[in-house]
């Protein structure tokens, strides 16, 4: 099993090892066991707090491996609006519960759920399921360490 302890600054150009798809939850798991496709186990000990973005580079405590993490496709809501008021308006009562929330100037994108898409549908807004990656925002105290 590879353990996996820091994470490296964004240089594309590196030969990784191996890559590793995570959920938006996943990604928010700083101490966890997972396995990769092809079935190696890999270990994540980062430290409390850390929070993976699509892209990410892991380096293991021997130096000797690199893992790419990606965002991996995952069922969510996909809601677009008439007006970027409504948009603005579904964003707020969103925020009032607290859901993890994919923000963008066309849409907004959250995990699916029944209750949301009724209440997102009764603001006006048009709401479709997919299955895509999911990216949420980090919220005003998240890590912020490179740009979406």
């Amino acid at each position: 099993m590879l353990t996996f302890t820091q994470l490296k600054p964004h240089n594309y150009d590196v030969v990784v090892t191996l890559t590793l798809a995570l959920t938006a939850e996943e990604r928010t798991r700083s101490r966890h066991r997972f396995e990769t496709t092809d079935g190696k186990a890999v270990f994540l000990h980062l430290p409390r707090g850390t929070v993976l973005h699509d892209g990410d580079i892991l380096q293991d405590e021997t130096n000797n491996s690199l893992i790419r993490i990606t965002a991996k496709p995952e069922l969510v809501m996909t809601a677009f609006a008439e007006t970027p008021l409504l948009l603005l308006r579904a964003a707020y009562h969103l925020g009032n519960r607290h859901v993890p929330v994919e923000i963008t100037p066309t849409y907004l994108r959250l995990s699916s759920d029944s209750v949301l898409r009724t209440m997102l549908e009764q603001l006006g807004l048009e709401v479709k399921e997919e299955i895509l990656p999911f990216q949420p925002e980090l919220g005003a105290y998240g890590q912020h360490h490179h740009a979406h």
